[in-house]
């Protein structure tokens, strides 16, 4: 078992030149923001054969309007092959893109955690625990939440509200969290 790899996105750190593939065939730059927005917030869940990511992505879909009115465009990503996610569209309700086929050359650049999966039934490759970064205009990690476990995630509304906070220029809000 490798436990001995530490590399982390910190806050305030740039954020990696990513690129993901959609269903589509459209590549993504994980970094970038599109719809007109200039914060990008990007979801790591662990894939189709998590039933709390299933969960955590359809109550996302729910903050999109929040998300769109303080300028953060959103993208969630897994490991999942392109089937699994298909098939785990079935389940899920979103309108905001999902990205496959994240590496684990990806998952250690990102800093998330990574599990082998308990039997071939859960999954058939290595895939990242929940991390979710929010990139401010600059390019930076504005904010940076990692589990090692699929129990342990930001609350959405407290993240948006909070975000919300952040982007008001009245309170000149900087980055928390840079000292290492």
């Amino acid at each position: 078992m490798k436990t001995d790899y530490t590399k982390k996105l910190h806050a305030g750190a740039k954020f990696p030149e990513m690129e993901v593939k959609l269903l589509n065939g459209e590549v993504k730059n994980l970094a970038t923001p599109d719809n007109g927005m200039d914060w990008k917030m990007v979801v790591v869940y662990r894939g189709r054969h998590c039933p709390l990511c299933t969960r955590y992505l359809n109550h996302l879909q729910d903050m999109t309007t929040a998300l769109k009115e303080i300028g953060v465009d959103l993208i969630a990503v897994s490991s999942d092959s392109k089937e699994q996610l298909e098939s785990h569209l079935e389940q899920l309700n979103v309108s905001f893109p999902l990205a496959y086929g994240l590496t684990v050359e990806q998952m250690e650049e990102l800093g998330v955690y990574i599990s082998d999966p308990r039997s071939p039934q859960e999954t058939d490759h290595p895939f990242a625990e929940p991390g979710l970064f929010v990139i401010n205009e600059q390019g930076t990690v504005q904010v940076a939440d990692l589990s090692n476990n699929p129990f342990v995630r930001p609350e959405l509304g407290a993240l948006v509200n909070g975000l919300a906070w952040i982007r008001n220029p009245d309170n000149n809000y900087p980055i928390r969290g840079m000292h290492r």
